[in-house]
């Protein structure tokens, strides 16, 4: 595993949830333990109750801006003294002031880099830090079963899966200590001593020590060590995304430099997540829709025109290969080459990640192993999931917002030609302009999206945006009576 330093306490004080977890999720990643508040009024209570070693505030939030946050910490003899870094979107003007006139130590300009937030609270809190955050981390009691990595599994497979996970580190104990406790009786031999008693039966000992792990126990073993290790027949982890959010899992087999597959299912949809030690070598999908197939992402980075891959593709269907091997297909016939592929491959494997992260309902399940498929091997994008989460932290916001006018993929818009006209075409982007002309009265949302050859995150994004500035509305249909 990564060493990891030993952190202190930050306190993100934003009201972007954006921001907060990607700040979290980065500065956790460092050693750190974070501590967040959506605006000033709770920023100071968690401040108060935490008393961090460093603060790191956002400047424009409601209840109390940053200014107003600055001006009560300056009040507090508790506080006066904990350094403040400014997290901004204003650019070095606002950072540079609030230097001058409020004590900030330090700015920061969003949007920033994981390197970039992880660099200045460092520097920070060794030059102005006093160590007064308290140790990160700490364990409470009542939470001895909540952050195991099978805390989200139902009751009987949780069980089967301790069961198992006990007997394996029964056995290897057993057998382990067996042998220590034989050469400890050969060497008192040796040395002209009586008989010894120290038992040397692995079975025994194995018994014994299957019967003294119990799931606490067990608990606390594996959340130090590899689970691959441990289980190489079945899962090593198994959940609910509605009890486990999938950003966590994919952090937990990135902190733990896992190599492995995991699958996550929702319906008839199925999207599989290679890894190695901890970074995504591809993502293949079944059950998905049309945008996220790997030809889509062949068209728009001009690696192949549209006619020549439908043309592949339709003789293709005599190939009694699977669809899996399509990238690997296309190279051999010389359409591509293969850095032609791996670039398309990880452009399609973020975009079913992002799409995963969206699913608010469905099963995950990650099997532990080192042998992973030859195409995924030779594919080897490892991609970063720290760098992955933050944008698709991003585009769920943005899904959530576009959601409350986008909600069903098969609704039909109208464009308002007088809007159109009066603010002119030349204001839109191209991709703008060519979803506007797809929007006739007829096409639904999935027609513009396979139509456009673009993908739903972007379509839904372009028809938000002309919802907006009213150039499109929704087509209301006549109530039947």
């Amino acid at each position: 595993m990564r060493a990891r330093m030993a952190g202190e306490r930050v306190l993100v004080i934003d009201d972007s949830p954006t921001i907060v977890r990607v700040v979290q999720l980065v500065l956790t990643k460092a050693g750190f333990d974070v501590v967040a508040a959506p605006d000033g009024e709770a920023g100071l209570e968690a401040a108060r109750a935490h008393v961090p070693a460093l603060i790191l505030l956002d400047f424009v939030m409601p209840k109390m801006n940053g200014y107003q946050v600055c001006r009560e910490l300056a009040n507090d003899a508790s506080l006066r003294e904990v350094p403040v870094v400014l997290m901004s979107a204003k650019g070095d003007q606002v950072g540079e002031r609030f230097v001058k006139v409020m004590g900030i130590v330090d700015y920061i300009t969003k949007p920033f880099s994981p390197e970039a937030i992880t660099a200045v609270v460092q520097h920070t809190i060794t030059k102005y830090g006093k160590g007064n955050g308290g140790p990160p981390g700490e364990a409470s009691e009542a939470g001895d079963g909540g952050d195991s990595a099978l805390a989200a599994d139902d009751d009987g497979a949780r069980a089967a899966t301790m069961a198992r996970l006990r007997s394996a580190l029964a056995e290897a104990v057993g057998a382990r200590v067996a042998a220590l406790f034989g050469l400890a009786n050969a060497a008192h031999a040796d040395h002209g001593g009586e008989e010894s008693r120290i038992p040397t039966d692995a079975g025994a000992i194995a018994d014994a020590a299957r019967s003294a792990l119990d799931d606490r126990s067990l608990g606390d073993i594996l959340a130090q060590v590899d689970l691959g290790a441990l289980v190489a027949d079945g899962p090593s982890l198994t959940g609910d995304l509605r009890v486990v959010p999938l950003a966590e899992v994919l952090q937990l087999i990135d902190h733990q430099e896992q190599s492995g597959v995991l699958h996550v299912t929702r319906g008839s949809a199925r999207i599989d997540l290679y890894f190695r030690k901890g970074r995504i070598d591809q993502a293949l999908g079944e059950g998905i829709p049309e945008d996220l197939l790997l030809g889509r992402y062949i068209v728009d980075a001009e690696l192949m025109n549209r006619q020549d891959f439908d043309g592949f593709l339709g003789s293709r269907q005599q190939t009694p290969a699977g669809t899996r091997l399509i990238g690997g297909q296309l190279v051999r016939l010389g359409y591509l080459g293969p850095s032609d592929l791996k670039t398309a491959l990880a452009r399609q494997t973020a975009e079913l990640v992002y799409e995963t992260l969206r699913w608010r309902w469905g099963r995950f399940e990650f099997t532990a192993g080192r042998d992973l498929p030859a195409p995924v091997v030779e594919a080897s994008l490892e991609l970063d999931v720290e760098a992955i989460l933050m944008e698709g932290f991003r585009r769920v916001d943005e899904w959530h917002l576009i959601e409350r006018a986008i909600d069903d993929f098969d609704l039909v818009f109208l464009r308002n030609e007088d809007a159109v006209a009066q603010m002119g075409r030349g204001r839109l982007t191209r991709e703008e302009l060519a979803i506007l002309e797809l929007v006739n009265g007829k096409n639904t949302v999935k027609d513009i999206v396979r139509k456009s050859r673009m993908g739903s995150f972007e379509v839904s994004k372009m028809l938000y945006r002309l919802l907006s500035i009213k150039l499109v509305r929704r087509r209301v249909l006549p109530v039947a009576v």
